[in-house]
C-alpha cells in the first residue's frame, strides 16, 4: 500500500469523525451510554424493557464495558420475526419519524428493525469514504433491493447527501429465494434484473453503480462494453463478499478503470467497510465502525472466546445504536480476524466464507 493510499485512508477516517462525533467516544463508554438509553423507562423500547427483569442482571449497573455484553448470551433472531414494529421504537425517539426495514428472509420469515437515525449515520460514513476516494457526487444506478429492504433506502439517502439522482430498478430478492426453495431456476429473474440495469447504463447518466457482488458477477458478462464505457467510475457492492477467484476475475477482466468498493454486512449489522490489502495478494478486510458496532471472530466451539490470530471461527456481531441494540448475533459466516488497518484503525474480518446448517444450505440468491 502506497503512502498516498495511507494518507487517503487517514483523511477518510477524519471525515467520518467530523460528520459523526460519536465515533470519538470510546467503546466502553458508549456501551454504558447505550445500556442507560435502551433500559431506561424514558428512552428504551418496549422490546428490551420487557426483558430487563428476566435477564438475571441489571444492564445499567452491571454492564460496565463492552466485554460485559457477553452476559446477554447469543441473540436470537427469532425474537425479531414477529415483534410489533412500535415495540422496537425507542421512547426517546417518540417524536421522530421512523421506517420499518426487513431482512431478506434467508432462513425463515424476515426479521424487522426500525430506522430512526441509523441510516443517516451509515450515509455519513459511506459518503466520507467516497469523498476520500474522489467518487462522491454524481448520479447513481441502484441495482439494489427495494421495498422493505434497507439497501435501497440507504442508496437514496447517500445520493440525497450531495443532491444526486437515483435511477433504480425493480428488485425483489425474496423472489429469487422463493424460486430456489421451489427447486426452480432463478436465471430468468436475474436476467430481468440485468436487463433493467443495462437500460439505465446505456443512458450514460450515472457515475456510480450500487448492487450485490453476485449480481455484479453476472451483469459484467452480459454487457456490450466494460463498465467504464458507460461512464461508471465506481461500483459499490454489498452483502456477502466475493471469493478470491471472483475478485481476481472482476478486477482483471471487467473493472479496468473503475474503482470497486465492497462491504460486508446485512440489515441487522450494517456496513462493514472494505479496506484494500496492505500487500499484493493479501485478502481484503472488512471493518465495522465502533462504537456503533463490532465484528469479532469467535473461537470454534466457544462463542465467548475470541479466535486465536489466524484461526478461523464464526463471525459474531454486536450492534450498539440508539435505534438498534443487538448483542452477540452469531452470523452465518466464518472468517479470520483482521488486524487494524491504516484506513480503519480497529480490527475487522477477512477470508469470509458462508457457514451452512448441518445437512443443507441457505438460499443465498442474489447475495
Amino acid at each position: 500500500m502506497t503512502s498516498d493510499s495511507i494518507d487517503r485512508g487517514a483523511r477518510m477516517f477524519e471525515l467520518m469523525r467530523a460528520g459523526l462525533p460519536e465515533l470519538k467516544i470510546g467503546l466502553d463508554e458508549w456501551t454504558r451510554r447505550m445500556m442507560s438509553w435502551h433500559f431506561s423507562e424514558q428512552t428504551g423500547c418496549a422490546f428490551w424493557l420487557r426483558q430487563r427483569d428476566r435477564l438475571g442482571f441489571d444492564p445499567v449497573s452491571d454492564i460496565t464495558c463492552f466485554a460485559d455484553l457477553r452476559e446477554f448470551g447469543l441473540f436470537s433472531q427469532e425474537s425479531l420475526r414477529n415483534v410489533p414494529a412500535r415495540d422496537l421504537r425507542p421512547r426517546g425517539f417518540a417524536t421522530l419519524p421512523m421506517r420499518v426495514f426487513e431482512t431478506g428472509g434467508t432462513s425463515g420469515a424476515p426479521c424487522r428493525i426500525v430506522n430512526v437515525t441509523r441510516l443517516a449515520s451509515d450515509v455519513v460514513m459511506y459518503a466520507a469514504m467516497l469523498r476520500a476516494r474522489g467518487l462522491a457526487g454524481g448520479d447513481i444506478i441502484a441495482m439494489t433491493p427495494s421495498g422493505p429492504h434497507a439497501y435501497g433506502h440507504f442508496v437514496e439517502g447517500l445520493a440525497d447527501s450531495w443532491q444526486g439522482a437515483v435511477c433504480a430498478i425493480d428488485f425483489d430478492p425474496r423472489w429469487v429465494k422463493h424460486l430456489l426453495r421451489a427447486g426452480q431456476d432463478p436465471s430468468g429473474y436475474v436476467a430481468h434484473l440485468c436487463e433493467q440495469a443495462r437500460t439505465l447504463l446505456e443512458t450514460r447518466e450515472a457515475t456510480l453503480l450500487f448492487t450485490t457482488s453476485q449480481l455484479l458477477l453476472t451483469l459484467v458478462t452480459v454487457l456490450d462494453e466494460p463498465l467504464a464505457g458507460y461512464r461508471i467510475r465506481g461500483v459499490c457492492t454489498g452483502g456477502t463478499s466475493c471469493s478470491a477467484e471472483e475478485i481476481r476475475v472482476l478486477t482483471e477482466d471487467y473493472l479496468g478503470g473503475v474503482q470497486w468498493i465492497d462491504t460486508y454486512g446485512n440489515t441487522l449489522v450494517g456496513h462493514a467497510l472494505q479496506a484494500d490489502p496492505l500487500t499484493p495478494g493479501a485478502s481484503r478486510s472488512y471493518h465495522l465502525a465502533p462504537p456503533f458496532g463490532v465484528l469479532r471472530v469467535a473461537s470454534p466451539g466457544d462463542w465467548t472466546r475470541d479466535a486465536a490470530p489466524g484461526e478461523r471461527g464464526q463471525v459474531v456481531a454486536t450492534t450498539l445504536l440508539e435505534d438498534l441494540f443487538i448483542p452477540n448475533l452469531a452470523e452465518r459466516d466464518s472468517a479470520v480476524t483482521a488486524p487494524p488497518h491504516p484506513w480503519f484503525p480497529w480490527p475487522g474480518v477477512r477470508d469470509i466464507r458462508p457457514l451452512h446448517p448441518a445437512g443443507g444450505s441457505y438460499p443465498e440468491g442474489v447475495y
